[in-house]
């Protein structure tokens, strides 16, 4: 798939096809979310226990689960990136095993759309910090209303309109912003030099 429309400076946007390099790239990312994924499992239990004495509180570390889809997808560019490298880390937890299971894999899914909607609504032209936090925040809308019909049911209004805050705040905070000091961190190491993301500049 290819990008022929024109900026309003009248330049042509640069193609969206996905490149070998991007989908190698990609696929790395993927695998290193999923070893991220699986650490924090094992690190999530006493974190949740720590936070029992107020139920929503553990939305605020939520935002790690939806970091890999926005990573991706600020580093790859490319439609879809978002999703597919939070489905490889998804796809990689579940295999390595975990407590939720096979539903890892859909939840990874689910949010790695959520991350991929605020770039799509930029038509993957804007790589700013706003867009990159709007991502987190929508990574965490998603994938905090799977969790309320899924787990939190019995969660007063109040608990769940404070869950969908905090993990929205964390999605911001966590996936958003940390995606983009990490981005950050490896532009500058030179490991980006053959991606847009690479070459600096927050819009391509």
């Amino acid at each position: 798939m290819t990008t022929t429309d024109r900026t309003s400076s009248g330049t042509t946007a640069r193609s969206t096809r996905w490149r070998p390099v991007d989908i190698v790239v990609a696929s790395v990312l993927g695998v290193a979310g999923g070893l991220l994924l699986v650490l924090w499992n094992i690190a999530y239990t006493p974190v949740d226990t720590a936070l029992s004495f107020y139920p929503p509180a553990s939305a605020l570390v939520g935002g790690v689960w939806l970091l890999p889809g926005v990573l991706g997808g600020l580093i790859i560019r490319r439609p879809g990136a978002a999703v597919y490298v939070e489905l490889v880390a998804a796809v990689l937890s579940a295999l390595v095993g975990n407590q939720w299971g096979f539903s890892t894999v859909y939840y990874g899914l689910i949010q790695g759309l959520g991350a991929e909607l605020a770039f799509t609504a930029v038509r993957y032209r804007n790589w700013s910090l706003p867009v990159v936090l709007a991502s987190g925040a929508a990574a965490g809308v998603v994938g905090g209303l799977l969790n309320l019909v899924l787990y939190y049911t019995s969660f007063s209004t109040s608990h769940q309109l404070v869950y969908m805050a905090f993990i929205v705040l964390s999605g911001v905070v966590v996936a958003g912003l940390g995606s983009w000091l990490l981005a950050g961190a490896l532009r500058r190491t030179g490991a980006l030099a053959p991606l847009a993301s690479g070459r600096g500049g927050e819009r391509v």
